[in-house]
């Protein structure tokens, strides 16, 4: 065809390429890999573990913006560093940088992103290392699915960084809350989404009472006794 007799044609043709070039990457992102295998490996967990010295886990920091989640994650992490335990946060914005960057805050998106997250999780304690995930993932569905696949392979340990409403937007660290509050920031946690609170969480911290240090210490205190060999 050709495609230069006119400037009208030239942009129907246009067109009809970015369609079908939309169609072909959303008929990729939707598909499911085939024609793979397992490979099983040689060095196995409890050899990994062995190594480190410890069990790998995942604790998984979930609550309200502005409630704690990343500075508690953050202090038990140093915490347990200190004592010589492999550990790696990923904190949830530190992860849309790179990883989920090209998420947004529709529950769909939200379920990738947790998704994405909770594989990673996965492997890096299966590898030894304890693995401190601070997120909101306001949904529940979102963290059970986490949960059973982060089980079939190490310790899921679900930490609620309990705090009102109230006490998370009197603190609004990033300015989330007053721009939700005027309708500038769509699909926010606690404005105009929900949060499902833990039903049964291995962990709850008060955040509205205590300070990052204290919520630190009664998390790495409790928990190093689940990861000893």
């Amino acid at each position: 065809m050709d495609v230069r007799r006119t400037d009208d044609l030239s942009f129907v043709v246009s067109l009809q390429l970015i369609g079908y070039a939309i169609q072909q990457t959303t008929t990729m992102t939707s598909s499911q890999a085939t024609n793979i295998t397992w490979h099983d490996q040689k060095v196995d967990k409890e050899s990994r573990w062995k190594l480190n010295g410890h069990r790998g886990a995942v604790l998984w920091f979930t609550g309200l913006s502005g409630a704690g989640k990343s500075s508690v994650a953050n202090q038990v992490d140093a915490i347990l560093n200190a004592k010589g335990i492999r550990t790696y946060l990923l904190d949830g914005d530190n992860i849309r940088h790179g990883l989920c960057k090209d998420l947004g805050f529709t529950i769909e998106d939200r379920a990738e992103n947790i998704r994405r997250v909770g594989e990673v999780c996965k492997l890096m304690a299966d590898s030894g290392t304890v693995v401190l995930a601070a997120l909101i993932s306001p949904y529940r569905a979102d963290r059970d699915n986490v949960r059973k696949s982060v089980e079939t392979s190490a310790s899921f340990i679900e930490i609620y960084v309990k705090a009102n409403l109230s006490t998370c937007e009197g603190r609004d660290p990033k300015g989330l809350y007053k721009l939700a509050r005027e309708g500038k920031i769509q699909n926010f946690t606690g404005i105009s989404d929900p949060y499902e609170e833990p039903e049964k969480p291995e962990l709850v911290l008060d955040s509205n009472t205590m300070t990052v240090a204290e919520l630190a210490n009664q998390t790495s205190s409790w928990l190093e006794e689940k990861i000893k060999l």
